[in-house]
């Protein structure tokens, strides 16, 4: 069953970095955008985890700072418990001074190394930082890029299309419009020659009806 589980995982992983490739084959620009966004919440969220391991060092060092404070009061009521000859007063005073001791040594020991870790995280912190301007700066640049070759693809379907990938299907566009305007103006200078020619015979019948007339009147 786990092993089934597992090929699952690996098979949905594998489909889903082949999504992924094909995204940004399609559309580079979107895909980076997702890796910047990306990145910047992993960013976000060491951010998160540095800070936390501050706050983690100064609790440290107040534990510390308490045991040094219990250390010295223990010290000054030693020396009052030996004035006192009192045994087992002593006896708890140095024991408690030795408890506290200890514990200096290992808080000590755990601020220098949580001291050494939190400045090798926040210098990665700072490193991821700069990898995410850089990457916004690679990002303006492939935009700028591809505005430029959107920029000439569009005036080259204008200026040259004959040039295009299309240009057998734009130059077969161009010669239908100009076969339809031709053909609408000859449509219109038929329509404009029978016109005149109707005006003409309708002159010429008003013309021979006027004769007629002024003939019978003669």
């Amino acid at each position: 069953m786990v092993n089934l589980l597992q090929r699952l995982k690996y098979t949905i992983e594998a489909d889903l970095h082949h999504l992924f490739d094909k995204k940004e084959e399609k559309n580079p620009i979107a895909m980076l955008n997702q890796y910047v966004r990306e990145a910047e919440k992993q960013t976000e969220e060491t951010g998160k985890w540095l800070e936390r391991q501050g706050q983690l060092k100064q609790k440290l060092e107040k534990e510390l700072e308490e045991t040094m404070e219990m250390h010295d009061k223990r010290s000054k009521q030693l020396e009052l418990a030996k004035l006192s000859g009192e045994q087992d007063l002593i006896s708890f005073a140095e024991q408690e001074i030795q408890t506290y001791t200890q514990r200096s040594i290992v808080l000590r020991d755990s601020i220098d190394k949580t001291t050494e870790e939190l400045f090798g995280l926040e210098r990665k912190y700072e490193e991821m930082k700069h990898k995410i301007k850089d990457m916004k700066v690679r990002q303006l640049q492939l935009m700028g890029k591809e505005n430029v070759v959107r920029a000439h693809n569009q005036m080259d379907h204008i200026l040259n299309p004959e040039s295009t990938s299309n240009s057998n299907k734009r130059l077969n566009s161009f010669d239908e419009m100009e076969n339809y305007i031709e053909r609408l103006g000859q449509k219109i200078d038929r329509e404009h020659e029978v016109t005149s020619m109707e005006e003409r015979l309708a002159l010429l019948e008003k013309q021979a009806t006027k004769k007629e007339k002024t003939e019978l009147l003669q």
